[in-house]
């Protein structure tokens, strides 16, 4: 099997590219050092199709072993032909494999087996000659023995059918002509146990849809419904055209003694032994897609989550809110240092005492810390806490508030990392601090959350683990790496996500840096204890050094092409001292660096192109941040409620969730507005709402719909 090859074509990439990249993983490169300082090897191969690529590659690797495997066990076995052999080489799925396998895997005690023990295999191979001129009674009445436990000709007639019914069982070409049939005709079907029941599984109380048509969030549903004992689900499989098609492929003679028997033993294999089988081959085909469409929007959703614009350079007052325990505050600086906590108490239970001596607290921090923005968690209390910081700022100019996603703020509060960074703050105090640091940097905070506690997955629990833990770290470390850390300031749980870092080597880092004072340069690394030198190679390119002692430690550019770029510096004039403070779109390298933009330059320096244009973007901007690029959060300085609400209002708002069925958009009031898929656009038919928004994306929308009773709003993006 050429590996690479099937993996080109897969993916729409050149051969080349995909042995380079191959290459590369096997050398222990990790994806984003791949991504960014191998694009000349890689073709700049994007870091989200070189993850498909490593995946395709550990798929193929385990399917090559398997074949091994299978070949091993069948020569061992004495059964092993040249034509099977060919056959099982050639394969290219686990499912086709098990099918082909099946007939020589070791099995429990069958009753196929107990029946060939006995002596009545002969049997079953002169019912399905189909040639015999007796009745299968005359033909059966020679295997009664009293030594084989056969005592009459019914017991040797239903041992030769168990056979038959094995070996039918056992035939990959009518396992893969079952299985094509089902998924193309037959229905995923559910229903309820308990008509009566209130549950949020009213939808699919009396559920069917085609196999090949059923959205992936609704086999999800279903499952999670089932294994709630709510409902009963199946395949409805087309019987009749499955077993027509069987008898049209057994039934080769129109043997009046034989057919009969044959057609009953078909009915049988098909019932007892491959209905079920393909029962739960389909089930399990129909979960794992579903569940590889909700782990690829919740990637899509979690980077759009983690490359939200930062908030910079403002002091923020992060708002825990809560009803009788009190509304926790924190004052965070520029930097993220905590400046001071509160706890006040204005929602109910409360008095007007109370309330006025909240507002004296509240006002006394902004004043005090010069506040800038305050974060208010959208938790309980969210609403009424919103209503008083809209009120109490209106006299205080230059102070506005967001909603802040409070999901998993308190999984982190109570987490070991949160009672380390914080020792003698309480939960409150904590989550309060969380809710103003996701504003300043959402990717610093976020990432010391499990990303299945941020709450932009659907059915996350329901689902392969493993599958989902190692594709979300994939996105955080993807996106960890594009923006680069600071490292001086990086927690350890954020420099983990660096790549070639590991967990012990980030507390390594943390802990060289508490007794040796700040980094001075990169190459200080290297003294890291456990960072050796492949480590140092992966992640010295994404770990940045303000102020240090090499300018070039600032940027994105690697140490392995400091002489290059120096070069490169000095056919622009400048010194690298000077990196990002001489040149802009109006100097006077713009016209330099363009004529130094080309194949030709870059073959002088001994670079290919591509590195070449890397290291004058980063001279250009050095250590620059992706998400500068993006829209900035939406602030607001008044409320609105539902009531203020009415169809027609044009409104701006945050997505803060997309699912398979449209957008959650956040306009300023508790809940989230609902964007119908079919309400996205008006351009085009789309498969899916990721195609025109993103998590994060600031949105002009127009209300449809406000049902006050089920707290539900109807938005449209087509105006």
């Amino acid at each position: 099997m050429d590996t690479a090859q099937i993996i080109s074509d897969e993916l729409g990439i050149k051969k080349w590219q995909t042995e380079a990249a191959i290459s590369l993983i096997d050398e222990g490169n990790t994806i984003p050092f791949i991504a960014r300082y191998r694009k000349e090897k890689t073709g700049e191969l994007h870091d989200d199709v070189l993850r498909k690529l490593g995946d395709r590659l550990s798929y193929l690797r385990t399917l090559e072993d398997n074949k091994a495997k299978a070949l091993a066990s069948i020569e061992e076995q004495g059964k092993l032909t040249p034509e099977l052999r060919k056959i099982i080489e050639s394969v290219m799925t686990e499912v086709a494999l098990t099918d082909i396998y099946r007939p020589y895997k070791k099995k429990r005690r069958t009753r196929a087996m107990i029946a060939r023990e006995r002596g009545l295999e002969p049997l079953a191979a002169v019912i399905m000659l189909q040639m015999t001129k007796k009745t299968i009674e005359e033909e059966a009445a020679a295997y009664i023995s009293e030594e084989n436990e056969i005592l009459t000709v019914e017991d040797a007639i239903n041992g030769a059918k168990d056979i038959i019914a094995e070996e039918i069982s056992d035939n990959a070409e009518y396992r893969v002509a079952i299985r094509s049939l089902t998924v193309q005709h037959g229905a995923i079907t559910a229903e309820t146990k308990d008509e009566e029941a209130k549950t949020v599984y009213e939808n699919y109380y009396h559920f069917s849809e085609a196999v090949n048509k059923t959205a992936g969030y609704k086999v999800l549903a279903v499952n999670r419904g089932e294994n709630e004992k709510v409902l009963t689900v199946k395949i409805i499989a087309p019987e009749e055209d499955i077993l027509n098609l069987l008898e049209r492929k057994i039934i080769v003679n129109d043997n009046q003694n034989t057919a009969p028997v044959i057609k009953e033993t078909i009915e049988d294999s098909y019932d007892r032994l491959i209905a079920p089988a393909i029962e739960r081959e389909i089930r399990n085909m129909l979960s794992e897609n579903a569940e590889d469409g909700a782990i690829e929007v919740f990637k899509k959703n979690l980077s759009g989550l983690l490359m939200q614009p930062p908030i910079a350079g403002m002091t923020v007052l992060g708002w825990d809110p809560a009803f009788r325990t009190g509304c926790k505050l924190a004052v965070v600086d520029p930097t993220g240092k905590v400046l001071d906590t509160s706890v006040i108490f204005p929602t109910a239970p409360t008095n007007e005492s109370k309330i006025a001596s909240a507002k004296k607290t509240f006002l006394g921090l902004v004043k005090k810390y010069k506040v800038n923005l305050i974060s208010l968690g959208n938790g309980t209390a969210s609403r009424e806490s919103e209503q008083l910081i809209s009120e109490w700022i209106k006299d205080t100019p230059g102070v506005s508030y967001i909603i802040t996603n409070e999901a998993g703020a308190s999984v982190y509060s109570a987490s070991e990392l949160g009672t380390e960074e914080f020792p003698n703050f309480d939960v409150g105090q904590r989550s309060s601090a969380s809710m103003a640091r996701r504003v300043q940097d959402p990717l610093a905070e976020l990432v010391k959350i499990d990303p299945k506690s941020l709450g932009v997955g659907q059915y996350q629990h329901d689902m392969n683990q493993k599958k989902l833990d190692e594709a979300l770290n994939g996105v955080v470390e993807d996106c960890v790496n594009s923006v680069g850390v600071d490292l001086n300031t990086a927690s350890f749980s954020l420099l983990e996500y660096v790549s070639g870092i590991t967990k012990t080597t980030a507390k390594n880092i943390v802990a060289y840096r508490e007794e040796n004072g700040t980094f001075k340069n990169r190459k200080e690394l290297t003294k890291v204890p456990k960072l050796g030198p492949k480590a140092y190679e992966q992640c010295a390119g994404f770990l940045r050094i303000r102020n240090g002692k090499n300018p070039m430690d600032a940027t994105g550019i690697h140490p392995e092409s400091y002489a290059v770029a120096e070069k490169v510096l000095k056919e622009l004039g400048i010194n690298s001292s000077e990196i990002g403070s001489l040149i802009t779109n109006t100097s006077p390298f713009k016209d330099k660096i363009k004529r130094l933009s080309n194949s030709s330059e870059a073959e002088k320096l001994g670079i290919g192109e591509i590195t070449l244009n890397d290291i004058l973007k980063e001279i250009q901007k050095p250590g620059r941040d992706p998400r500068e690029e993006l829209p900035k959060p939406v602030l607001r300085s008044d409320v609105l409620s539902m009531e203020d609400l009415k169809p027609g209002m044009i409104l701006k708002g945050t997505v803060r969730n997309v699912v398979d069925f449209g957008a959650f958009v956040d306009i300023g009031v508790h809940e989230d507005g609902l964007v119908h898929i079919s309400k996205l656009t008006d351009k085009k038919f789309i498969k899916h709402p990721l195609e025109v928004v993103s998590l994060g994306d600031v949105v002009e929308v127009k209300v449809i719909d406000v049902d006050m009773a089920r707290k539900r709003i109807s938005l449209s993006m087509i105006m």
